[in-house]
């Protein structure tokens, strides 16, 4: 047997075991002892605190603006207040996504 076709063969081999001991993907759905910090977490970001923090950045970039007598800032305001909102969903449809 030749050179190349004994490593041909290996690298068949090799692709069929790996491809049958892959399992399905479990990002999200494993890793119970961080269930509460998720939980809390997630709280914070989409409870009043989050709610907090985003007005308080439009208030800062607001301010900002109106001494540099510009608009940008301030929509880097909303910009951060809607990450604030949106971002915590999309991160967990990310996460649970069964592959």
């Amino acid at each position: 047997m030749s050179k190349t076709r004994s490593s041909t063969a290996l690298n068949t081999t090799l692709v069929l075991v790996l491809a049958l001991a892959a399992g399905s993907a479990l990002a999200g759905t494993t890793g119970t002892e961080f269930q509460t910090m998720y939980t809390t977490l997630l709280n914070w970001a989409t409870g009043y605190l989050g709610k907090s923090i985003a007005i308080a950045a439009f208030i800062l970039g607001a301010g900002i603006g109106i001494a540099r007598s510009s608009p940008i800032p301030a929509l880097a305001g909303v910009v951060f207040a809607l990450f604030m909102v949106y971002v915590p969903t999309i991160i967990d449809s990310i996460m649970t996504a069964v592959v």
